[in-house]
């Protein structure tokens, strides 16, 4: 690729990555509500949801979604159902919070590329965005190229907020009639991001 298209690729992948979107959302209230290695396990899965809509951009899945009403509404549905079920799961779990990282917590990596894989405006995003950059000639090598690097971008600022989130977790854990009022919020976000990503034209 061009030194120039490349550059300007980075330039306009950072901006939109450092936007406060759902991804951000996401990371922080896992990592607050579960501890810093539940945050990094789902930045970790977010990123490979990106890659997984690379691979879709390079084989037709996002026109696919495109097309096909259908198609979009039953992917669409299928996001906006899980994080709602995340949401009331976090909500009736009453188990108080703990300094220490629980190693249960695995199942956040796994959760984030779920989350990022059924968001169908996410493929609509890749199949608007990154042709932009792409040289008809040689799409598919230059496909793979830039969705990797968005998802290295993304992993590498989602990591941060994940840093960032098991501190402020330490400090609410010090606060235990906080517990409860902190369950409910992360479980509100999740429900309202469901919503969101139900009814809304824009994720």
């Amino acid at each position: 690729m061009a030194a120039p298209s490349l550059s300007l690729f980075i330039v306009a992948s950072v901006g939109l990555i450092l936007a406060p979107g759902p991804d951000t959302i996401y990371v922080l209230t896992r990592g607050v509500s579960d501890g810093r290695r539940a945050g990094l396990l789902s930045a970790a899965g977010i990123s490979t949801g990106i890659l997984v809509h690379t691979l879709g951009a390079v084989l037709g899945l996002s026109v696919l979604l495109q097309t096909s009403a259908t198609a979009f509404s039953i992917v669409k549905y299928a996001g906006a159902l899980y994080l709602i079920y995340l949401g009331i799961q976090t909500f009736l779990d009453d188990e108080p919070l703990t300094i220490e990282d629980d190693d249960e917590s695995d199942h956040s990596y796994l959760q984030g590329v779920a989350i990022n894989v059924l968001n169908p405006k996410v493929a609509l995003f890749f199949l608007a965005f990154l042709p932009q950059f792409v040289d008809s000639a040689t799409a598919t090598g230059q496909f793979l190229l830039l969705g990797g690097i968005y998802a290295v971008l993304t992993l590498t600022y989602l990591t941060t907020v994940a840093f960032l989130s098991g501190r402020v977790r330490a400090l609410l854990a010090a606060r235990p009639s906080l517990n409860r009022g902190l369950r409910w919020v992360t479980s509100s976000i999740f429900v309202a991001l469901g919503a969101r990503l139900a009814v809304g034209d824009h994720f």
